[in-house]
């Protein structure tokens, strides 16, 4: 029997699961379809055994992977039968093509979601691919978006993952309201909240714990717009929860990235009684001019009313930040710290502002001069024996004072200090390089 492999790196992705899934209940008698998440030897011999190799990206970083361009290269470059293996990338990097089929040497592209285009490209179709034909990039946009009926075939190893302490994160519904600048859900699954039948969550989640999953997070980009519409209470999101929690049990289901002007005392409620008790909010700024840029739709107001919300019924909080966003000030990032202060959060995430090709962060990023972003400006205060730059520096900073101002503060040791350190210089690069990546292919992006 022919053979697809799916590559997901590093993690089982929801999406790379569903996606293998849809193929194999299509295509179950033509051919056996793998998922794999480990680049090493087997899974290349795999991918050489295969007539179909489907790359499922999450990250722009992938794209810059020399190991899997390699890999890609073994591929190319097989002649065993005479057979030429299709390799094809999909996963969120799709919205850019024209930087993948640039960056990396394969068949093509395939755009958006997966459940109706995939099929199709296997069976030779080519409406949702994006490819090269004499030198010219064709851009097929799929014509419609699927609803959430299709199951994920799920891998015998899944139990031994670990994502934030989750063996898995499933998703519920696609789509959001909202307009981050720096987030490329909206544009990728589209602002209409489209939910999956409960009856078909709480199916997978019972395979889900045959396959040895102990905790599950609930995922969808955030977590309270389940079948979400507004002026209507949370009733159905509050009924998922407990019924989920009824099977995998209340200590072993999370429900990360929630938002705060979506937060009530009814959802709150069944967070402390149905999950681990932990809500997660991408709290970015302590600056409400830096919010109104993100387009946070926020304030620093709504974001301590939702945190103190949560703590009066008990429910743990833990926060995000970006540092380095365009056009952040000192000033910014001093009051990002007094938030901090003010918020006791429970756990602290810093990271530095990402520009994904083609969100309003990357385009903003790209009318920055290089000697003005904050990623690339040597930084001279604090830390300058350390060799940081401005936004190396500042996640590097808040990273510790995240600590001190915690609910229970921790002590920091020489261990955590350098992994702080590492972290944010590692954060620095990575941006750095993605930075350098889309304005080599600005005209596309612009």
């Amino acid at each position: 029997m022919k053979r697809i492999t799916i590559f997901s790196p590093n993690y089982y992705t929801y999406g790379a699961m569903i996606v293998g899934g849809v193929l194999k209940e299509k295509f179950k008698n033509k051919y056996n379809i793998n998922l794999v998440r480990l680049l090493n030897s087997n899974t290349i011999n795999l991918f050489l055994k295969s007539e179909v190799v489907i790359l499922s990206l999450y990250s722009t970083l992938h794209i810059l992977d020399n190991n899997l361009k390699k890999a890609i290269e073994i591929i190319r470059n097989s002649t065993k039968n005479n057979k030429k293996i299709k390799v094809y990338v999909g996963g969120p990097v799709s919205s850019y093509p024209e930087i993948i089929l640039n960056e990396m040497n394969v068949d093509g592209v395939i755009l958006e979601e997966g459940e109706i285009t995939v099929p199709n490209i296997i069976d030779g179709h080519d409406e949702g691919l994006a490819y090269l034909e004499n030198g010219e990039i064709v851009i097929n946009q799929p014509k419609e978006k699927p609803e959430l009926l299709s199951k994920p075939l799920i891998p015998k190893d899944i139990g031994n993952q670990s994502i934030r302490g989750a063996n898995v994160y499933i998703e519920t519904h696609r789509g959001c309201l909202g307009n981050c600048t720096f987030c490329q859900v909206p544009k990728f699954f589209g602002k209409r909240v489209r939910s999956k039948p409960l009856d078909l969550i709480l199916e997978e989640i019972m395979e889900f714990k045959k396959k040895g999953v102990k905790r599950i997070a609930i995922s969808g980009g955030t977590g309270n717009l389940y079948n979400f519409k507004k002026d209507v209470n949370k009733s159905a999101f509050i009924e998922m929860l407990e019924k989920i929690g009824r099977i995998i049990g209340s200590k072993n289901l999370s429900v990360p990235d929630m938002r705060v002007d979506y937060v009530d005392e009814d959802t709150l409620r069944a967070i402390k009684k149905y999950t681990i008790g932990w809500v997660f909010y991408g709290l970015e700024s302590g600056s409400d001019r830096i919010l109104k840029s993100m387009k946070k739709g926020v304030n620093k107001e709504k974001n301590l009313n939702g945190i103190y919300l949560a703590k009066e019924y008990n429910v743990k909080v833990g926060g995000s930040f970006i540092v380095g966003y365009p056009g952040e000030r000192d000033l910014d990032y001093l009051l990002t710290k007094d938030f901090i202060v003010d918020a006791e959060l429970d756990d602290i995430f810093i990271s530095i502002a990402e520009p994904i090709p083609k969100t309003e962060l990357c385009n903003l990023t790209l009318n920055t001069p290089i000697e003005d972003n904050l990623t690339f400006k040597v930084h001279l205060k604090k830390y300058r024996t350390l060799n940081l730059t401005e936004s190396e520096a500042r996640c590097f900073d808040l990273m510790l004072h995240g600590e001190n101002w915690k609910s229970n503060p921790s002590i920091i040791t020489k261990e955590r200090y350098l992994a702080y350190l590492n972290e944010a210089k590692k954060q620095g690069e990575d941006i750095r390089n993605i930075t350098r990546l889309i304005f080599k292919y600005k005209k596309y992006l612009l």
